[in-house]
């Protein structure tokens, strides 16, 4: 993980903050909640991609043959081929590595410029794969996405973490497993029309990936920094600035200081 400071909901003494839950921390969560929705949105997608004919017969007609030759029998090694795993296995290779990047990036130079990152590798990866004409190209797009997701599912929940109030840190965090689960089922359902559609139908399940992306470009585009960021990077008056905002108070003197001290021993 990035090198985000949290702390406790009473802080080092117990105390209760003053501020609550504003519009502008609501907005900003369920921007950057966008992340998981990116994520979720591939793991429902592949699935049901790999098995659609026309997508088959493209890219990989020996193992579309092989699947019509054994329709009546065991679903086991239908889709045996190597290919075809390197297409769904190297997201995951390229967001375990991207990871390790993202983790230095994040804590470098901010959560939203980690998100931003990750939002634009998503949505070049998803154009790519869209427009393939060929398996190479279908790779290097799962790489990207895979990019993409390394990259959000490094600084969207710590993010997420940073802006919320203490009292309700968990139920806006939980916002990111949410978009998960939430774009899981919206492409499962994309995938139930497209794979009716007559031609193209995969084209259109993997270019929509791109929506979730360009929600989360433009969105962390506008996003401001975390406190704990900005005083991670030193700018200690940006930080309690960012900290009235965002809590809506300007008596954020309390928690100001325990996010300083939680930054400080994070450095040691």
């Amino acid at each position: 993980m990035a090198g985000g400071a949290f702390v406790s909901e009473g802080g080092s003494g117990g105390r209760d903050y003053e501020g609550g839950v504003t519009v502008f921390v609501v907005i900003t969560c369920m921007v950057a909640a966008m992340g998981g929705l990116l994520f979720g949105y591939d793991l429902g997608i592949s699935g049901g991609v790999t098995s659609m004919d026309e997508f088959l017969s493209k890219f990989f007609p020996q193992l579309e043959r092989q699947r019509v030759k054994a329709k009546h029998e065991t679903a086991y090694c239908k889709f045996d081929d190597q290919k075809l795993q390197l297409f769904t296995s190297s997201l995951y290779l390229a967001a375990l590595v991207a990871s390790f990047v993202a983790s230095v990036v994040t804590r470098k130079y901010g959560r939203k410029v980690s998100m931003f990152t990750g939002g634009l590798a998503f949505l070049t990866g998803a154009l790519i794969n869209a427009f393939a004409i060929n398996v190479t190209m279908l790779i290097i797009g799962r790489l990207l996405l895979g990019v993409g997701v390394g990259f959000a599912n490094q600084s969207t929940p710590v993010y997420l973490s940073e802006m919320a109030p203490a009292k309700i840190r968990g139920a806006l965090n939980i916002c990111f497993q949410v978009a998960i689960t939430s774009g899981i089922l919206v492409a499962n359902l994309i995938n139930y029309g497209t794979s009716n559609m007559a031609k193209n139908g995969w084209r259109v399940s993997l270019g929509l990936a791109a929506v979730p992306a360009i929600l989360m470009v433009i969105g962390s585009f506008f996003l401001p920094d975390t406190p704990n960021s900005m005083l991670e990077r030193g700018k200690y008056e940006e930080a309690k600035q960012m900290l009235k905002k965002v809590r809506g108070t300007e008596n954020v003197d309390h928690e100001f200081q325990d996010i300083r001290d939680a930054c400080e021993a994070a450095k040691r």
